[in-house]
């Protein structure tokens, strides 16, 4: 699968053959494969149905004329004497924001991945008016997308540390509190503080051009665009939608209370409805697509029990090497959240035959935690089929110009896996 994506296969292509080529490899025969495909396709398809409707949001949101008021303040802010200094404080203002509003969407605004679709694409020709290179915005969403919930208890963190990876080391037999878990995986967090950096300040520093695409075609729109009211009216669906969401706990629902405010404000014509809606589903299709046929693939894998030989094998290959037993731990790891697309999802799979391997190898209970803990983040970033790289190609390839694999799978994998491993190694070690 990850082969055939890094060739440019389409993902949805690469997952469905992978599935069928694996199911046949893992013993099922081709009956038992589609049938396990064909039934994990239905956990994909609320998540693809929201996305569907966020981008139907984002799309009304554009024609409220927020994308044009960005563009102007960025203008004034890039006007006077020392342009390029304007530029680059503007660049790291817009940095820092992006990042705390990813590190709120997982604890203090629990709404996950739902932002991006309707907040990125207005700001699209605002990078574009930086030269920002997008694939730093992607380092910076995925960062704020996964750090928090592997060190703060509260929001997804608290699913994730508590009602997850604390629950199913218990029920393996380790013995720690929470407290234990929140210290293991500070070593490992540190490793994605460092990719962030690194990212930052070294590897995307360097300013890139994308071609611009204005969408306003006439100076009938470019007025309604400027329209005061359009404005009040976008400002209150983005709050009807987040209220919504947060109380039903649902982003579809959200999106449409959103657009039926942006409908009754007069943003959206009656008449322009099924056209919004159509864009919308354009730009966030491929999205849904992958997301469901990634759900397909999870479930090819475990129903032919690989996942299981697979971490099971390696007490046949490390022997009594303790160093090179956490290694492969970790990678074992990388390779199954990267299959599954979902930390969350690896957890309970990892664990059972994980806790057991690491007492024997004399592992101390912490340096338990942050193996698989780290072992369940690991592939999270740097996965086609994880929400935590779908969720920022959803929002910066709303105009075609950002490759989902190319631009945000593989540096979130160079940047977050990596240092992943080698700090996480560190924990298990030191611990």
């Amino acid at each position: 699968m990850l082969a055939l994506a890094l060739m440019r296969v389409n993902v949805v292509v690469a997952l469905t053959f992978s599935a069928v080529l694996g199911g046949l490899l893992g013993g099922l025969s081709i009956t038992e494969t589609i049938s396990a495909f064909e039934g994990g396709l239905g956990g994909g398809a609320t998540i693809a149905l929201s996305y569907a409707m966020l981008g139907t949001f984002a799309v009304a949101i554009s024609r409220s004329g927020i994308t044009d008021q960005l563009a102007n303040v960025v203008v004034r802010k890039l006007k006077g004497e020392d342009s390029q200094s304007a530029s680059m404080a503007v660049k790291y203002s817009v940095l820092v924001l992006l990042g705390l509003l990813a590190i709120s969407s997982q604890n203090l605004i629990p709404i996950h991945i739902a932002f991006i679709p309707i907040v990125i694409p207005p700001l699209l020709d605002v990078f574009n008016r930086l030269n920002l290179d997008r694939r730093l915005v992607a380092c910076v969403l995925t960062f704020g997308l996964i750090t928090p919930y592997m060190v703060l208890p509260v929001g997804f963190g608290g699913i994730f540390l508590n009602n997850i990876l604390l629950k199913n080391l218990h029920d393996n037999g380790l013995d720690v509190v929470g407290s234990d878990v929140l210290t293991a995986m500070l070593l490992p967090a540190l490793g994605m503080v460092v990719g962030l950096l690194i990212a930052v300040f070294l590897t995307y520093k360097q300013p890139r051009q994308y071609v611009e695409k204005n969408q306003s075609n006439s100076a009938q729109e470019q007025y309604e665009q400027q329209n005061p009211k359009h404005l009040r009216v976008a400002i209150l669906a983005i709050c009807a939608a987040l209220g919504v969401q947060l109380y039903t706990g649902s982003m579809i629902v959200g999106a449409l209370v959103g657009f039926m405010v942006f409908t009754f404000g007069g943003v959206i014509k009656w008449s322009e409805t099924q056209d919004v809606f159509t864009k919308g589903v354009h730009m966030m299709a491929m999205i849904g697509f992958i997301m469901i046929s990634a759900a397909g693939f999870a479930a090819v894998m475990k129903a032919t029990g690989g996942v299981e030989t697979l971490v099971g094998s390696l007490a046949d290959i490390i022997g009594d090497n303790k160093p090179l037993a956490a290694l492969l731990m970790l990678v074992v790891g990388l390779l199954v959240t990267m299959g599954i697309g979902s930390s969350f999802s690896t957890i309970p799979i990892i664990a059972t035959i994980y806790v057991p391997l690491a007492i024997a190898f004399g592992f101390s209970p912490l340096a338990t935690v942050a193996l698989v803990g780290t072992a369940a983040a690991l592939g999270d970033a740097g996965s086609p089929a994880s929400d935590s790289t779908l969720g920022p190609t959803s929002g910066l390839n709303a105009d075609g110009e950002h490759d989902h694999i190319w631009d945000t799978v593989v540096p979130t994998f160079i940047h977050y896996n990596m240092p992943l491993i080698v700090f996480g190694w560190i924990a298990a070690m030191v611990l």
